[in-house]
């Protein structure tokens, strides 16, 4: 969350938003944020879930632990999770990752005729799918474009 926390003003520009939810109780969270110094100015709303409906609900609840594991899940202004990644609780997300994925899925929600490719990037190719590209993706996207 921390790493979120840094980078919420560029979640903000894209025109999302983010609402944190975990399993902890609203104390928790309130000392959490209080001897956290990664969490200290912390901007975006935190939700707590102590008994598990919400995880429940998005699939991230481990029953014998009464704990979450950690998910993002991207929403469109229509309500479609679009996106979503599950990890265990040992290993954390990454944020570059989560911005890159919402100006792609800003991009498509935009341009309803066009898809990014992997790694797409503002101002690379985009594609325009079809029966005609098929097996012809190569001859739009390089691999150096997917790459770099």
């Amino acid at each position: 969350m921390a790493a979120v926390a840094a980078k919420h003003e560029e979640i903000k520009k894209r025109g999302a938003e983010v609402l944190a939810i975990s399993t902890d109780t609203v104390f928790s969270h309130q000392i959490f944020c209080k001897v956290e110094p990664l969490m200290k100015d912390v901007k975006f709303l935190l939700a707590s879930d102590p008994t598990g409906e919400v995880s429940r609900k998005y699939g991230v609840y481990i029953e014998g632990d009464g704990i979450a594991r950690r998910g993002r899940f991207i929403i469109n202004p229509d309500g479609e999770i679009v996106a979503e990644e599950v990890l265990n609780p040992p290993v954390g997300r990454n944020v570059n990752e989560l911005l890159r994925q919402l100006d792609a899925w800003k991009y498509v929600y935009e341009h309803p005729n066009e898809a990014c490719p992997a790694n797409w990037r503002p101002g690379k190719k985009t594609l325009k799918p079809g029966p005609d590209i098929a097996g012809k993706v190569g001859e739009v996207v390089t691999i150096e474009d997917i790459l770099s």
